[in-house]
């Protein structure tokens, strides 16, 4: 089978709306990805619903995370963009992986513990399992790399594993070794309202986070809004020699590292440029400047996420033709995975 010396799988879970943070970690990278890669980009609500999902809001929220997708510069023309349960080879895929995939190895997860929390035993055996279903996600369209963030490393690892037993279970070189997709120092972006806290949709003041929905007047006032200290803006000595904030100078000022380190990401700039260029200055001054460079980017990501989203045949339709260009290549792989496990086929 002809698979192309690169291709990208990544995916969102339409859980939750999407915010400043989604973009900056990962959706801003994945449109750069786009150059270098055969990029499928997935809505991952298969894996939305090993947590109880309202069903009347799922399909609103799948449609939401594809619009993001799109506005954001994600070309759905010239790579794929659809949700997972359009696509039966993931969880077909996904069966073979329990059966080669070990208990130990599951066990030994640590964000399903982090998930399930105290209450293990009421937890659903498909958040338990939820590292094959990845591994499915992305070996179903022999993915080369993977973008990946700090919480799904292991799950990366897992998925490598699973390829490398697969291969050796059945002496054949089938599967690649999924690489990770790695962008440098990982934009962490903290709530607008303690800087000590991550970004969440969870956080019950909306003046906490930037949602990619918003409109250019919404992102003003809440960068407007956003907490600050009495202290000019630090310069590039709080950075170590590797560029990155010092931890204790960090602890001693969290909301101004905050939106330096979104500015510097907005503007492609490398923080210790961003640093020299304000050091010294007003919070009233910075502010103004973050609050016209936010307008400019996620005021209008959020314009266009809601014309998308007025036009649900629109997204629908992007939906179902990446879907169908998956599927032209999932399947084939599926039909080659049940040869060499032994299925009989018609």
């Amino acid at each position: 089978m002809n698979t192309p010396s690169k291709r990208i799988f990544s995916g969102v879970q339409p859980t939750h709306n999407l915010h400043l943070g989604n973009y900056l970690g990962a959706i801003k990278n994945w449109v750069k990805l786009q150059d270098q890669f055969d990029c499928l980009y997935c809505v991952v609500d298969m894996h939305a619903i090993t947590t109880w999902q309202d069903p009347k809001q799922l399909p609103m929220q799948t449609r939401e995370i594809a619009a993001g997708f799109i506005a954001a510069g994600v070309d759905a023309r010239k790579h794929i963009v659809f949700n997972q349960s359009q696509a039966p080879a993931h969880a077909q895929l996904a069966w073979v992986f329990n059966c080669v995939a070990r208990l130990g190895w599951l066990n030994r997860m640590t964000q399903f513990k982090e998930k399930a929390g105290k209450d293990r035993e009421n937890a659903s055996v498909g958040l338990y399992a939820y590292p094959n279903l990845m591994a499915a996600d992305i070996l179903a369209y022999r993915a080369t790399h993977v973008p990946v963030g700090e919480d799904q490393k292991q799950h990366l690892e897992l998925a490598r594993d699973i390829a490398q037993k697969f291969n050796s279970d059945f002496g054949v070189d089938f599967f690649p070794l999924p690489e990770p997709q790695i962008f440098g120092t990982a934009t962490r972006v903290m709530s607008l309202r303690d800087g000590s806290k991550k970004m969440s949709k969870s956080d019950p003041s909306d003046y906490s986070r930037i949602n990619m929905t918003d409109d250019g007047d919404a992102v003003a006032l809440k960068i407007r809004k956003a907490k600050t200290d009495p202290h000019p803006l630090p310069g590039p000595d709080a950075l170590d020699d590797k560029g990155r904030v010092i931890a204790a100078r960090e602890a001693e000022r969290p909301e101004a590292f905050n939106l330096l380190g979104i500015y510097a990401a907005l503007a492609d700039k490398p923080l210790k440029d961003v640093l020299a260029e304000f050091e010294g200055r007003e919070f009233s001054f910075f502010k103004q400047v973050l609050a016209e460079l936010s307008v400019s980017t996620i005021g209008k990501i959020g314009h266009e996420m809601k014309r998308l989203m007025s036009d649900k045949a629109e997204i629908d339709g992007i939906l179902r033709d990446g879907a169908e260009r998956a599927r032209a290549i999932s399947e084939p792989i599926m039909r080659e995975v049940e040869d060499i496990v032994g299925f009989l086929r018609p």
